[in-house]
């Protein structure tokens, strides 16, 4: 029976890799089939059609919120766990890539204010948020495909305006310039990214960091702010010399 589970998981991932642990007892492995089925059934019956695409098969938990549905689009096997919020309003909608994991309670906001809809959210093939990720994708957010991120992760995609002391800053305005996260990085937990940056291919952020700029691909930083400790593979070896 495990033989024939692994064979189905394998087909709805599309990862012929994927194979359960030896020592995973049957039991257990029928509770937590059991709990995907429901969320499965969930997913079915009383969300599908209030989304604005999806390309398979689909997990909801319980209590899930998902505010402006049709500007929401899944790919195939994506698992919304638990108490997670999603307000999908934007310009270009949020877009969760096949087999994308979000995390329990964690909040996708797209759009801060309605006098400006932000751009919205878009995370690749393969990726996860996690638990209690915040995700403020006002300015835009994209995360790329093979990305890890730990708990408590979150992203501030605009800056408010301070220039003028005599004003109230909160009468100033916003700036807007996004965050992108290229394919197979890893966040750590507890790690905040702010406006503007670039985080590089095959980078890995140490836990607590804070992001204020461009992290190069295949940088170890670590720190507030982050900075480089070291490399995966340095920039000589990325340039093929």
């Amino acid at each position: 029976m495990k033989r024939w589970i692994e064979k189905l998981i394998q087909r709805l991932k599309a990862d012929p890799a994927y194979h359960l642990d030896p020592a995973l007892h049957s039991g257990d492995l029928l509770a937590i089939l059991f709990r995907r089925g429901v969320t499965l059934l969930r997913a079915s019956l009383f969300w599908r059609w209030r989304l604005g695409g999806v390309a398979g098969p689909f997990f909801v938990g319980r209590r899930v919120q998902i505010w402006h549905g049709r500007y929401l689009h899944l790919g195939r096997s994506v698992t919304i766990e638990d108490d997670v919020r999603i307000d999908a309003l934007s310009q270009d909608g949020v877009w969760l890539g096949d087999n994308v994991s979000i995390g329990k309670y964690a909040m996708i906001e797209a759009t801060g204010i309605l006098t400006r809809l932000g751009k919205g959210f878009r995370i690749g093939d393969n990726s996860n948020l996690g638990d209690y990720n915040y995700v403020g994708a006002a300015g835009g957010v994209t995360i790329g495909e093979n990305v890890l991120i730990g708990q408590r992760v979150s992203f501030h995609s605009e800056n408010h305006i301070f220039a003028e002391p005599g004003k109230p800053i909160k009468s100033q305005g916003v700036s807007q310039k996004g965050i992108v996260v290229q394919d197979d990085v890893w966040l750590g937990a507890g790690v905040v990214l702010l406006d503007g940056v670039t985080v590089g291919q095959g980078a890995v952020v140490a836990a607590g960091s804070v992001v204020t700029g461009d992290i190069p691909p295949y940088a170890v930083v670590g720190g507030v702010p982050a900075k480089v400790i070291r490399w995966r593979r340095s920039p000589g070896e990325q340039n093929g010399s």
